[in-house]
């Protein structure tokens, strides 16, 4: 006779159950050995069932006798005369019609057994395969659905209860005929008692002891693991298979219960969802995966949020500085240009604006990516030749969602143009901790092949550079003020991200042992009420981090060898002494082989204001220009990079639309330095000032000189116009 078979279960790193399988016939079974079977379990199964169990040898004779004697007497079956070990025989054989022929069999069968197995194991095959109802087979299962405990903890009236069951599983369901159950329940008290198997005192207690059940909820935690466990498996999952995951189910567990409690504190904001992924950094092990706010919620709470691909918003920025760290030679100290900079795009002219639509003039590396700044970050990826070299690279952490053409994404791929999942960003974060050791996540240790590992070509500076910032909370207060979601009580790198409309809030960080990425939006991808990052993911992050480093003390990476202190103007980003007085000095770190160079008087007025080049000269007489008084254009004659048209092209074709309103003939052209190009034609009118002309187009083929007022170098380009 074959073991009873086990439901398949998902267990979490320690071996603790998250997942517990059906078996084919939509049964779930847990089989137990002889020893955990409480004491009155078997004792009520047997005044229940079989009060002669002990005394028979598979058969009871007397039992039996009687049983036909009544039938004789009333014409139907008055009781029953099964032993224990007829039951098991029966139970255990494929179903048959209930003949005299198969009766004598089944005694036959059971006389048998008797021989060849010991009293205790009869019982426990017999308890390991009563139908219990709901689906349940066997005593362990029963327990843990009407009760939520083990059998070592039940009481000896759950036991009676749990014993009666059996006898008709349906008419005596505990959950839907609680008083049929009890009925029989103290019918199987009183019958151990009157076998003198139980005090009186304890007969008493549990004869008066009211029905406290605890039905099993299905709404278990990470209810997501289901469809991943057979992805994963890549077959059926076998009867009594044990999967062992990485996830920790007390951490798993409380995520769970910080993503409910946020996001119902936002769903007046219409944010109802959010994912969550932890990953441990030095193994890659997912340690816990939120996939949505609920599992029930009809608005796509069964959608994986973990796994779907959504626009990532400022979260990609961070690469974008690790290569400029790299390969154009940038510090956190280098100065970038925050100015108003168009680029060509394939849709055509592309003016990226910040966040809050205003432009700061010359900001450190630091402050940009700190406060999340989107122009010196396209700026920076311009500067590497384009989305190319930002692409590849994320294409090498294991984001494949980003589409098969870097130039579709262009610059803005920095701020969110590609779609990415949260898992493969996590992780690609989780490769910023680890100083470029890239390992592919790991969930299932026992369904996967050994991680296959890789190493980014970086320095271990600008890894620990780039933590750095992203941990430092001075930096980032001009845009996310002290006292908020991004500062926790230790040191922790941190970015967030948000879409445009407002429709994905990202917030991903880590510390060197953890890595957290949070997603929280909509699934039906309709725009949240205002809610940024730092609002929306922000406090999720928050609250995982600490649950985290709760029983783990926080640590902080160990600083490179060849990185030094240093001290710069802001404003210029050299290096500059000591001074408390002066406002604008900062401390930094550097490679000592990349020092900025020593400022000098020529990088001051006489007033102290420092000087900016002539990229900085349309911004400087701009409305955005906060900083008159410490900052002054410099009239020195310099290098000057060469003007620039950006549009029109030479040689486009420039179509009229007389349908379009009054205005349409007029042309804005644009180039690399607003303001600095003086603008003519011998056939087309041009009103405005030098720094906002205005093209009137008319059919015709024209010549257009752009003159350099800096240098007065010209530039002449030819624009076909037709009228449609």
């Amino acid at each position: 006779m074959d073991n009873p078979q086990a439901s398949p279960v998902v267990t979490d790193r320690s071996g603790a159950l998250v997942a517990h399988f059906a078996l084919p016939n939509a049964s779930r079974s847990a089989p137990v050995e002889f020893g955990q079977l409480p004491a009155d379990l078997i004792a009520c199964t047997i005044a229940a069932e079989d009060k002669r169990f002990y005394r028979h040898c598979g058969v009871d004779w007397l039992a039996t006798t009687r049983a036909i004697r009544d039938f004789f007497i009333y014409r139907h079956v008055v009781s029953g005369a099964s032993t224990v070990t007829q039951q098991l025989v029966k139970i255990s054989s494929p179903p048959a019609h209930r003949t005299p022929l198969a009766k004598i069999h089944e005694m036959l069968v059971a006389r048998r057994l008797e021989m060849q197995w010991s009293k205790s194991q009869i019982l426990t095959a017999y308890l390991n395969r009563l139908d219990y109802g709901n689906l349940r087979i066997g005593a362990a299962e029963a327990s843990r659905f009407y009760f939520q405990k083990p059998l070592a903890d039940l009481s000896l009236a759950e036991c009676a209860l749990l014993a009666g069951v059996p006898q008709a599983p349906s008419r005596l369901n505990p959950a839907r005929h609680p008083e049929a159950a009890i009925a029989r329940r103290n019918v199987v008290l009183r019958r151990l008692a009157a076998s003198g198997k139980v005090a009186a005192s304890r007969f008493d207690a549990a004869l008066s002891e009211p029905l406290s059940l605890r039905p099993l909820e299905e709404s278990r935690p990470a209810p997501w693991l289901g469809p991943l466990v057979l992805q994963s498996a890549g077959t059926p999952i076998g009867s009594g298979s044990v999967i062992r995951t990485t996830l920790d189910l007390s951490l798993q567990r409380g995520i769970e219960a910080i993503v409910h409690e946020e996001t119902s504190k936002l769903k007046d904001s219409n944010l109802r969802h959010a994912a969550v992924v932890v990953i441990h950094n030095p193994t890659g092990e997912i340690l816990a995966l939120v996939s949505s706010a609920a599992w029930s919620d009809s608005r796509g709470g069964q959608i994986n949020g973990a796994l779907v691909s959504r626009s990532p918003g400022s979260t990609l920025k961070p690469f974008t500085y690790l290569l400029a760290m790299e390969r154009n030679d940038r510090t956190p100290a280098s100065i970038l240009a925050d100015v108003p900079s168009p680029f060509r795009t394939p849709q055509g002219l592309d003016l990226p604006e910040n966040f809050d639509r205003a432009y700061r003039g010359p900001v450190t590396l630091r402050s940009a990516l700190a406060c999340s700044l989107n122009v010196p970050a396209m700026r920076e990826l311009n500067a590497l030749g384009g989305p190319a070299p930002l692409y590849q690279l994320l294409g090498s952490l294991g984001l494949s969602t980003l589409g098969s053409d870097p130039v579709a994404a262009g610059l803005g791929l920095t701020i969110g143009n590609a779609p990415v999942r949260l898992l493969e960003l996590t992780n690609a974060y989780a490769t910023l901790a680890r100083s470029g050791r890239h390992i592919p996540p790991l969930l299932f240790p026992n369904l996967a092949s050994p991680p296959t590992e890789s190493r980014l070509p970086f320095a271990a500076s600008s890894f620990f550079l780039l933590a750095d910032i992203l941990s430092d909370p001075a930096a980032r207060a001009p845009s996310f003020p002290p006292g908020g979601a991004l500062d926790l009580p230790f040191r922790c790198a941190v970015k967030t991200g948000t879409s445009s409309d407002f429709r994905d809030n990202w917030c991903l960080g880590f510390t060197p042992d953890f890595t957290v990425g949070v997603w929280a939006g909509n699934f039906e991808n309709q725009p949240m009420k205002g809610i940024s990052g730092v609002a929306g993911a922000a406090p999720v992050f928050h609250r995982s981090m600490l649950l985290l480093h709760r029983k783990h003390a926080p640590t902080w990476f160990t600083r490179p060898d060849g990185l030094v202190d240093i001290h710069v103007d802001s404003r210029i980003g050299k290096l500059v002494p000591v001074d408390p007085q002066n406002p604008h000095v900062r401390a930094d770190l550097a490679p000592v082989n990349q020092l900025p160079p020593i400022a000098t008087v020529a990088d001051f007025d006489s007033t102290g204001k420092a000087l900016l080049g002539p990229v900085y000269a349309a911004w400087f007489a701009s409305r955005h220009n906060h900083r008159m008084g410490e900052v002054a254009l410099d009239s020195a004659p310099v290098l000057l990079e060469p003007l620039k048209i950006i549009t029109p092209a030479d040689g486009i074709t420039l179509l009229l639309d007389p349908e379009m309103p009054s205005g349409s003939d007029k042309f804005r052209p644009v180039t690399n330095f607003p303001g600095a190009a003086r603008w003519t034609s011998p056939t087309l009118r041009i009103d405005g000032a030098v720094s906002e002309p205005v093209i009137h187009l008319a059919p015709g083929t024209h010549t257009l000189t752009a003159t350099d007022s800096r240098t007065g170098v010209s530039q002449v380009i030819t624009v076909h116009v037709k009228a449609m």
